[in-house]
């Protein structure tokens, strides 16, 4: 079949077949999980981590998802190599999976599609511009930031803002305290001192891609730990890091308008030992050609 297929409840349809109900609780209560894995050189990167989180995320938000580790593994391969099959050799793909509690029984769909590359060359090339605007991250005791969901009205609204500010910014939001947290695609990071810095583990998603930076952290000698960030400590920092599925890892060149130093040391040695790892360079596909 030449078309691109999609996984929804128990059968593999073409792309354009596939519906959810109206009534679906994903749609009425915005009741999803979700996860998103990234291939390098066609294979899925670090599935079963992600299938674990996608897992946990569908447990804290009380939604049924009764498909066993190894056939969500077989179902994401085969999507990978059928749909991977319809664009060129070179081209990476992203798995995205959902799940929500249905209409009448659990919904769940996987879905593979090319990466998209124009939406993060900027990133990559220019470095990320964020602003911490005035929507907060939800407490910890409204949704725990370590479910990946689609109920984001709160990114949604805070995107907005941020771009009112910087049109060309994404939203670094603050918790309660005034502490910075994530954006709405990525963990975020600082260096101060030749140390990467995480905001604390608790107060953000587990990020597959934030665990596997401070493993290279650690190959590398870098020394990496969790605190409380502010503001003001970012705008000192000697570099700022985004990390995410899709571009693995990206600098960032300005906090509210403030330039900070880009590209980094950090940046570079993280860059080339992650490429080193997967056998190509992780930012291969998102700067320009030609």
């Amino acid at each position: 079949m030449s078309v691109r297929l999609v996984y929804l409840d128990g059968q593999f349809l073409p792309e354009h077949e596939a519906r959810l109900s109206l009534h679906d609780a994903g749609f009425v209560w915005g009741a999803t999980a979700t996860d998103r894995v990234r291939t390098y050189g066609r294979k899925l990167f670090r599935l079963a981590d992600h299938i674990k989180r996608f897992r946990k995320s569908c447990q804290l938000c009380y939604i049924p998802q009764p498909i066993p580790d190894d056939e969500l593994t077989r179902l994401s391969e085969h999507l990978v190599e059928h749909n991977g099959g319809l664009i060129p050799p070179d081209d990476e793909l992203v798995l995205i999976m959902f799940a929500t509690p249905g209409e009448r029984s659990p919904t769940l769909g996987l879905m593979v599609e090319p990466l998209d590359v124009e939406r993060y060359q900027a990133l990559i090339e220019l470095g990320a511009r964020l602003v911490t605007p005035p929507t907060r991250q939800l407490p910890k005791e409204c949704i725990r930031p370590q479910a990946k969901v689609r109920s984001r009205l709160h990114w949604w609204i805070a995107e907005r803002e941020a771009r009112e500010i910087d049109p060309e910014s994404s939203a670094l939001l603050q918790n309660v305290d005034f502490e910075v947290t994530e954006t709405a695609t990525a963990n975020f990071l600082i260096v101060r001192g030749g140390m990467v810095m995480s905001p604390l583990r608790s107060s953000i998603l587990n990020g597959i891609s934030l665990d596997y930076v401070q493993k290279l952290c650690a190959q590398l000698g870098i020394p990496f730990a969790e605190a409380p960030i502010s503001v003001d400590q970012c705008l000192e920092a000697r570099e700022a890091i985004l990390t995410s599925t899709s571009f693995g890892i990206c600098g960032v060149s300005s906090i509210n308008r403030r330039p900070i130093p880009w590209p980094g040391g950090i940046l570079r040695r993280l860059h080339a030992a992650w490429s080193e790892s997967v056998g190509v360079d992780i930012w291969r596909d998102f700067r320009r050609r030609g």
